[in-house]
């Protein structure tokens, strides 16, 4: 099975003029005019040496095999975050940017699909909480069916609708569990919705194969394209570029989101048994097919890039942020390499690990007449930061919430790259992802925190507690637990309270039924 990679865009457009669907009050509409436009693409399951531009500190035999012209294109006019992060599995970084609150808050810890279903892999030794698997949905919902293991919130297209932008979502939603609200992104702001739905990957990406239908997994709305040799991530970008059209011609906002999976023929010749240098042999069938995934990703960045350039008004007034949900893939059972050392280098492990590989991201910003092309920014950024960010880049400054709001806003980084502030982070996955369950390559249930160069990583299952020096130790090889014990505490004890106040759920031990103990209690269990 290949690995998925859904490309999300989102963007929005000021309203000047009512259309048919939602007409704004005339000083909404006004209001607007001012603003510029947001364009959020957000890629399913990249890793953040999957590009061939480094976001490291220096280039890599990675950034060699990949080719993404494009997203160099980004990055010659606007800014890249060196220490970008989001949660290491897709529905809880999804419903962190649509709701600022971090994944130990909203409760969408593990990835959602199935109506009062939780995805979990079997486990032996936990008991694991009852997370919200129904996903999160609209702040208006107050039935028991959508209520019940689900996070109602004002979402953030809810907001921008409100305050005057139009809202287009196409490709892969996965915010919300079969038969809720949740699961259709216009009862959750948008204003159109383009093939998004409660399933996380495509049933198929071929529209020769009707794009899955019929399956769990099928992608609805695109039938028009049905017994065609088109690609879904090409199908994506023309619609998103017919709902651009419009809204663009009445000054108005939108929101898309793309999505390819299996082979994209029109990239595969290019790397198949091309010879790797990291790999020292030549790519194999999963890797070949992986990298087509991200060159053909790329074109549809290009194709959105040159239609807005078509208009220079349009694109003068744009800001574009480029983001991926999880880290890449790092076993070799879809991979190629060493498992969890290859896929991600020089990152350890990859999605659903609470290493770097599962979390660390690309991440690109163009603000015209604000960022200055071809820099880096060092500012840590995590998925929830988009929420506010987002919202102070649109102007809205007097807005309500339904929910307690978790992240930070980055534009003061935007406007000066220097100007960095501490931001620690925190992850919680008291839960067991179904495609392994190696605690040594920091998967199964965990949480961690950041906080200056250090990374503390707490296994809920045995109490362990590990620590590392990410400046220092990028790859993550060398535990500094032992050395530093006080670091420890002081770190552990600073993640239980923010695990506490977030009211986070924890896994108990099967055995006896007592919840596994707060990585504090633990901490100062092992003096």
């Amino acid at each position: 099975m290949m690995p998925r990679r859904i490309l999300t865009l989102a963007a929005a457009l000021p309203l000047a003029a009512p259309v048919s669907a939602r007409e704004p009050s005339p000083a909404a509409a006004a209001d607007t005019l001012s603003r510029p436009n947001i364009l959020l693409f957000l890629v399913d399951d990249m890793g953040w040496q999957d590009t061939s531009v480094p976001f490291y500190e220096t280039r890599t035999p990675l950034n060699d095999r990949y080719r993404t012209p494009n997203m160099e294109r980004l990055a010659a006019l606007g800014v890249r975050f060196t220490q970008a992060y989001a949660c290491a599995i897709s529905s809880p970084s999804r419903c962190s940017l649509l709701t600022g609150m971090n994944a130990a808050r909203h409760r969408v810890t593990n990835w959602a699909l199935d109506y009062g279903t939780p995805t979990d892999a079997p486990g032996d030794e936990l008991l694991l909480p009852a997370w919200h698997w129904n996903g999160i949905q609209p702040d208006t919902v107050a039935s028991a069916h959508n209520t019940r293991n689900a996070t109602p919130a004002t979402t953030l297209p809810q907001l921008l609708r409100t305050h005057g932008y139009w809202t287009i979502h196409c490709g892969k939603a996965h915010f919300g569990a079969k038969t809720t609200p949740g699961a259709d992104p216009r009862a959750m702001g948008f204003d159109v919705n383009i093939a998004g739905g409660a399933n996380g990957a495509p049933g198929s990406y071929l529209a020769a194969r009707h794009f899955g239908q019929g399956s769990p997994q099928e992608v609805q709305g695109l039938e028009k394209y049905y017994d065609t040799d088109l690609f879904l991530t090409e199908v994506l970008t023309r619609e998103a570029i017919e709902a651009l059209k419009e809204p663009i011609a009445r000054r108005q906002p939108f929101f898309l989101y793309m999505a390819p999976y299996e082979e994209d023929v029109r990239f595969t010749a290019g790397y198949r048994g091309r010879y790797d240098a990291q790999l020292d042999a030549p790519l194999n069938e999963n890797e070949t097919r992986y990298a087509a995934l991200v060159e053909g990703m790329d074109r549809s960045l290009g194709d959105l890039l040159d239609f807005l350039e078509a208009s220079p008004e349009t694109v003068r007034n744009t800001i574009i942020l480029f983001m991926s949900d999880n880290g890449g893939q790092g076993l070799n059972n879809v991979r190629q390499g060493t498992e969890n050392r290859d896929q991600n280098y020089p990152a350890r492990a990859g999605k659903g690990s609470a290493f770097l590989g599962g979390v660390r991201e690309p991440m690109l910003v163009v603000w015209p007449d604000v960022v200055r092309g071809g820099t880096t920014c060092a500012q840590r950024v995590m998925i929830e930061d988009f929420f506010p960010t987002i919202l102070e880049l649109a102007g809205i400054e007097n807005y309500e919430t339904r929910q307690t709001i978790d992240g930070e806003s980055f534009v003061r980084a935007l406007r000066n790259p220097a100007a960095l502030r501490a931001r620690p982070i925190v992850w919680h996955f008291p839960n067991l992802w179904g495609e392994t369950q190696d605690r040594e390559e920091g998967y199964g249930a965990y949480a961690a925190y950041m906080e200056g160069d250090y990374h503390l990583i707490y296994t809920w299952q045995t109490g362990q507690l590990r620590l590392y020096d990410i400046r220092r130790d990028i790859g993550e090889q060398h535990d500094l637990a032992a050395a530093e014990p006080a670091r420890v505490r002081r770190m552990a004890r600073r993640l239980a309270e923010q695990l506490r106040e977030a009211g986070a759920q924890r896994p108990a031990f099967r055995a006896t039924g007592l919840p596994c103990p707060w990585p504090d209690e633990a901490a100062a269990e092992n003096r």
